[in-house]
C-alpha cells in the first residue's frame, strides 16, 4: 500500500475514534454505492452524519479541509441520498468534515460539524 493510502487510513482511523470518544456511533466506514463512497457514516441522537475525513502529513500546502471541492460535496451528498433511500433513514443528515494531521505522535483532530449543505439544484 502506498505511504499516503496509509496515512489516510490511519487518519480515519483516529477520527473514527473521535466519533466514538465523543457519543456518535459508526454505522458505516468506507461505504460505497456504484460510483462514490462516504468515509465515515455515524450517528448521534439527532442526526445521520455523513464524515468525509482529509488526512495531512502537515497543513504546509494549506488546511486538509480545504481539499473538500464542490464536486466532491455534489458526489458525497448524492451518495448520501441513495444511502437515506436504500436504508429507509428518516433521521436528519448531516455534513461533516474531519481533518486529520499527523504531527509526528499522532493525529490533530479539527471536527468541523455541519461543514456544507447539500446544494439546491
Amino acid at each position: 500500500m502506498a505511504e499516503h493510502n496509509d496515512l489516510g487510513r490511519k487518519g480515519e482511523d483516529a477520527a473514527v475514534n473521535y466519533f466514538q470518544q465523543n457519543g456518535y456511533e459508526i454505522i458505516q466506514r468506507n461505504w460505497t454505492n456504484e460510483k462514490y463512497e462516504i468515509d465515515i457514516i455515524a450517528r448521534n441522537e439527532e442526526f445521520i452524519v455523513f464524515a468525509e475525513v482529509k488526512t495531512r502529513s502537515s497543513n504546509y500546502w494549506g488546511n486538509p479541509e480545504e481539499a473538500v471541492s464542490k464536486g466532491k460535496i455534489r458526489r458525497i451528498v448524492e451518495t448520501a441520498d441513495f444511502y437515506l433511500k436504500e436504508y429507509d433513514i428518516e433521521l436528519p443528515a448531516r455534513f461533516d468534515v474531519v481533518a486529520a494531521i499527523w504531527n509526528g505522535k499522532g493525529f490533530e483532530i479539527d471536527h468541523i460539524d455541519d461543514a456544507f449543505l447539500a446544494p439546491v439544484n
